[in-house]
């Protein structure tokens, strides 16, 4: 019979209260985080000793609500960014990830007082879309390159489940077109999560070439009737529904606020698409995008997707319905790989550079900044001013 000693008990209970917190600060639930508990970690609790560990580590989601002000505060301060093309429950998770105690209906009457005409703008585009079923988390991958913030030099890269609606990648670089580093997404992801899809879907472009390659060759050995040939499906890029429908979300809430500012700076004249202005753009913001990207990624995947009966498409978080699918009657259709077949792979992939643009720019870039003692930026407003600052100094001294 094992003896319960303070040194077994204690670490184990501080390790529950992390997790606890942990889950509690993405804006899960208390049945989900019971079912995250259970499934990822072997922790039986029951509700009751849940909801006493959250009043004793003090993780309210209604009593004690924060400040009015600083909730306020908090959506100036998004709105004053991407967070204007955002909803009130976009938001309102992301303020819950920010530790910040606020309902949604206490959100959605801040934004509407604060930016009464973002409200309309967004309820104004609203669409229908047609009916999608998925077998299962890693039945099918979606994935296209997104060319909105291209004429600037920055291009994206992305892939999406099925079934789950849970973003596998999303990389921002300032290419889209080489299928050697598309494949390295698509390769890293494999790697991180132990295995392929059953199926992969994406255009005809050449920069895919390489992922269906891989594909067929990780599945060529296979026995079900996706296996060889059967894994990879091309398709016209409208088609593609679960990332088409991924690229009008991340407009909505974040893309077309970098659009606006590349556009400001175009119409300003202080950008002219040449080799130098694409570069600067690329070595100012692409690390910035590259955050918001990851930032919005992290608020997609923990936030909740209502279910629709009539279309034949479950509800649930995307992040849950990926790593626990028999919560949602599905089963994961992960496929094994084999670590020599990866390394294969990995010989016919190109890493992102250490280098977010040109290496000559690059260098000239740094050089200019320790002279001067120009700061690297931190938002959408000081890359802006770094861009200009460095365009004048550059064309000054040609």
């Amino acid at each position: 019979m094992t003896t319960l000693t303070r040194s077994t008990v204690f670490p184990k209970m501080r390790n529950i209260e992390h997790l606890v917190k942990l889950y509690f600060g993405i804006g899960f639930t208390n049945k989900e985080i019971l079912s995250l508990l259970a499934h990822q970690h072997q922790i039986i609790i029951s509700i009751r000793t849940l909801k006493r560990l959250c009043k004793r580590l003090c993780l309210y989601r209604r009593k004690n609500q924060t400040d009015p002000e600083e909730i306020a505060s908090f959506v100036e301060e998004e709105l004053s960014g991407s967070g204007r093309l955002q909803g009130y429950r976009w938001l309102h998770l992301r303020a819950i990830q920010r530790g910040i105690v606020v309902s949604q209906n206490t959100m959605r009457m801040i934004i509407k007082i604060l930016d009464p005409e973002g409200v309309e703008l967004r309820r104004a585009r609203r669409l229908r879309r047609r009916q999608y079923i998925s077998r299962g988390p890693n039945a099918l991958w979606h994935m296209d390159s997104y060319d909105k913030l291209k004429p600037f030099g920055i291009a994206i890269n992305g892939c999406i489940d099925g079934f789950s609606r849970h973003i596998m990648w999303m990389e921002a670089y300032y290419t889209n077109s080489d299928p050697k580093v598309i494949a390295d997404y698509f390769i890293n992801t494999v790697n991180r999560i132990g295995g392929c899809p059953q199926q992969v879907r994406a255009d005809p472009g050449t920069e895919n070439g390489h992922v269906r390659e891989m594909q067929m060759f990780l599945r060529r050995n296979h026995q079900d009737s996706y296996a060889g040939e059967g894994s990879f499906i091309y398709g016209c890029s409208t088609a593609n529904q679960r990332i088409e429908s991924w690229w009008g979300v991340l407009r909505k809430q974040s893309v077309q606020f970098w659009m606006d500012i590349f556009k400001t700076m175009r119409d300003d004249g202080y950008f002219t698409g040449s080799f130098l202005d694409r570069n600067l753009i690329q070595f100012c913001f692409l690390n910035l995008i590259q955050d918001e990207l990851d930032k919005a990624v992290r608020t997609w995947n923990s936030h909740l997707i209502r279910t629709r009966p009539a279309h034949g498409t479950p509800g649930g978080r995307p992040i849950l319905m990926f790593s626990m699918p028999q919560l949602y009657a599905a089963e994961d259709k992960l496929q094994p790989v084999l670590e020599e077949d990866m390394a294969v792979c990995r010989e016919e992939c190109t890493p992102k550079g250490q280098y977010p643009c040109d290496e000559t720019v690059f260098e000239l870039c740094i050089l200019l900044m320790d002279e001067n003692g120009w700061e690297a930026p931190t938002d959408a407003y000081a890359a802006a001013e770094l861009y200009s600052l460095l365009r004048n100094e550059i064309l000054g001294n040609l």
